[in-house]
């Protein structure tokens, strides 16, 4: 159900149902699947250890000092989200008017998941709070993690399970 084929395919079922769920052709795509679908797992429950390398590897960081005050309202004309100048599909996610994360990328930025984007939807929560150095911590974990739901979705997608 990660499948983005299965998602565009299902559209209009999705919405009032759940629709058929596909068999895999074979036992080596079966496999596959749960393979993959265990690493889902730990992802959204931020327990696999390529949540850190992927922060790393993205280079997401909290470059400025201030009071990681959540004060940044997000609007449809403000979202919270300012392109990179060289490279749109990544950019800065604005906490307040100095602070911000870097190298966020868009696909994380605008992902959904059940109805709502998590990345805006954990700042909207924590509108008007003071972060602490494990809330920064987390936030950057939930980008990575939602990075590398994108990248299984992907490799869901290959399986073509969905005809």
């Amino acid at each position: 159900m990660h499948s983005p084929t299965y998602r565009e395919t299902y559209k209009e079922f999705l919405k009032i149902d759940f629709p058929r769920v596909p068999y895999p052709s074979d036992a080596d795509a079966f496999w596959q699947l749960v393979t993959l679908g265990g690493e889902l797992r730990q992802i959204h429950l931020l327990e696999s250890p390529k949540i850190a390398a992927q922060t790393k590897a993205l280079g997401i960081g909290y470059p400025v000092g201030g009071d990681n005050a959540v004060t940044r309202k997000m609007t449809k004309n403000s979202v919270g989200f300012e392109p990179d100048e060289v490279d749109s599909s990544i950019g800065k996610v604005w906490l307040n008017d100095t602070q911000y994360f870097t190298n966020v990328p868009l696909i994380a930025w605008e992902f959904y998941i059940g109805g709502y984007q998590p990345a805006q939807k954990w700042l909207k929560d924590r509108q008007g709070r003071t972060l602490d150095h494990s809330d920064i911590k987390h936030y950057m974990n939930i980008i990575a993690a939602l990075s590398l739901t994108n990248e299984l979705m992907q490799q869901i997608d290959d399986i073509n399970v969905v005809g």
